[in-house]
């Protein structure tokens, strides 16, 4: 089971928490968009291995929290 971190914003109201992304997907995300800035990214490129490597950034930025 992947650890997600728990939601990156959640809100409690009277009826629920309602709990949104995971703080994994948000890590993730600020990850591929410090990728994609980069000037060393090609302007022609296969997302894919981007969004992979932004979850491997990100599940290590969630194991190093618990240390």
């Amino acid at each position: 089971m992947i650890d997600t971190g728990g939601p990156a914003f959640p809100v409690a109201d009277m009826e629920a928490t309602k709990e949104g992304m995971t703080l994994r997907d948000y890590l993730a995300a600020k990850a591929m968009q410090a990728m994609i800035a980069s000037p060393h990214m090609p302007s022609a490129f296969d997302m894919q291995p981007v969004a992979e490597k932004a979850y491997i950034i990100a599940d290590a930025m969630l194991k190093a929290r618990q240390q």
